[in-house]
């Protein structure tokens, strides 16, 4: 009998042992959802200097919003696609002669001419450093896949035991609309590594955030796959960002455990279509928002746009005042990621009071529980809940071309058995409310946000 016990002693340490270790690993798989528990909130240079940005302009746009934004939660400073190309343009890339600025091991470096402090190999290291010195995280761009400069050099890949970059790609899949890179193939010797040596790069460097392009549409699982263990190893907290959509919702269980975000669609630009397109889009993803992984809106297409951009010459955001209140409306009640497309330190004062309003941010930051309502005959009502103080958010969309329309919600449909109070959050006015429902007039692409109070 002792000797039995023994046994049974010993297997009992070892299954706890055993459990133990797969709970832990399953953590660690996990552990990078903590890095964005709340929505992430930046500036990315595309919608106002598109692949041409420099570094003066990514440091007065860091320096705006460390002065205005920061202590509302904005944080990060992204700089988008193409940094490592010496000559290009606006309003359509250079493919024809780009001068490429890549090291040894095929990793793209910055352009000096463009971010003079990358001089002397030193990368995006001095910029990173200034940005944190304000209390700010540092973002970049990339492309998924291997550069073709490599692969025609036969560059070496760095750890990877003398392959070679032309023995880890395939001309399949390559990005249809920008061709810097190859696909990668994903089960090669050698692709695991090249992902490995940027990121090591890329940590070295302080990056806090990456977009990746060209991955969601079509899905990329294999570099998805590639890019998560990448991260993972480096020894650096990097929020992924996959890019661009439509993200395919056949996906969505595997993207929600590798990405912290994910774009929903393409570009969304300051045209009234691509709002209603997104909200149509955004549907299906409601049941998919959760701290540390984000259905992506895409970036914010307000303030000052195409000071260098792609689409139409320098100008303030077209949209209509109205137009802009849905828009960010439905980005925060969302609770997508917000960045900032604007040339920050241009704004008005409309639009940075959009980007500034407390209660807003603490329902983009603290809310739970979002759901539709409803979408149909140009009425859309989003609600979600505040657990920490029980207040109720409601958004109603009027995105009818030609109508003014009554939208209305009964207090049953929001949970909230007495009516105790209520304000309009973007005006501050208090609200007065039926017995039985929430009702307003709203004009063609208008919007209202409500945060309501229940009796006790």
């Amino acid at each position: 009998m002792k000797i039995k016990s023994i046994i049974i002693f010993s297997l009992g340490i070892f299954l706890t042992s055993f459990f133990s270790n797969a709970q832990k690993a399953v953590f660690e798989k996990d552990e990078f959802k903590q890095w964005a528990q709340t929505p992430p909130m930046g500036w990315n240079s595309w919608d106002c200097y598109g692949p041409t940005v420099e570094e003066h302009e990514v440091k007065a746009n860091a320096d705006y919003m460390a002065l205005n934004l920061k202590k509302f939660g904005w944080e990060y400073i992204v700089v988008d696609i193409r940094w490592f190309v010496e000559n290009d343009k606006a309003g359509g890339y250079n493919q024809k002669d780009p001068r490429y600025v890549i090291d040894q091991y095929g990793r793209y470096l910055p352009a000096v001419n463009r971010f003079p402090s990358a001089k002397d190999n030193q990368g995006f290291k001095p910029l990173a450093d200034y940005i944190h010195k304000k209390g700010l995280k540092f973002g970049i761009h990339i492309m998924r896949g291997i550069p073709k400069k490599a692969v025609e050099d036969k560059l070496p890949i760095k750890g990877a035991n003398g392959v070679t970059a032309d023995q880890v790609y395939t001309t399949a899949l390559q990005c249809e609309w920008l061709k810097d890179n190859y696909t990668i193939l994903a089960d090669k010797p050698g692709a695991q590594e090249y992902y490995d040596s940027i990121f090591e790069l890329y940590a070295q460097w302080g990056v806090d955030f990456i977009k990746i392009d060209d991955l969601s549409r079509p899905y990329h699982e294999g570099e998805i796959n590639l890019i998560r263990n990448a991260i993972d190893k480096c020894g650096r907290k990097i929020v992924l960002s996959t890019s661009p959509g439509e993200t395919p919702i056949s996906a969505a269980a595997h993207v929600t455990t590798h990405a912290n975000m994910w774009r929903m669609v393409d570009d969304v630009w300051d045209t009234w279509p691509h709002i209603t397109h997104l909200m149509d889009v955004a549907q299906k993803w409601y049941p998919h928002i959760a701290p540390g992984t984000w259905p992506d809106c895409d970036m914010i297409p307000l303030g000052r746009i195409s000071v260098r951009g792609e689409r139409g010459e320098d100008r303030m955001t077209r949209l209509t005042k109205d137009e802009q209140y849905t828009l960010i409306t439905f980005f925060n009640i969302f609770k997508s990621p917000l960045f900032f497309g604007g040339d920050l330190p241009s704004n008005d004062d409309f639009t940075l009071s959009l980007l500034t309003n407390k209660e807003v941010v603490k329902m983009h930051n603290e809310s739970t529980n979002v759901k539709q309502l409803f979408h149909k005959d140009g009425k859309i009502a989003v609600t979600s809940k505040n657990p920490k103080d029980g207040s109720v958010y409601l958004a109603l969309f009027n995105i009818s071309d030609t109508d003014s329309q009554n939208v209305s919600v009964s207090l049953s449909d929001l949970g909230i058995a007495g009516f105790a109070g209520g304000i309009n959050m973007w005006t501050g006015e208090k609200l007065n409310v039926s017995s039985k429902e929430v009702s307003v007039t709203l004009k063609p692409h208008s919007s209202v946000l409500y945060k309501l109070k229940s009796k006790k």
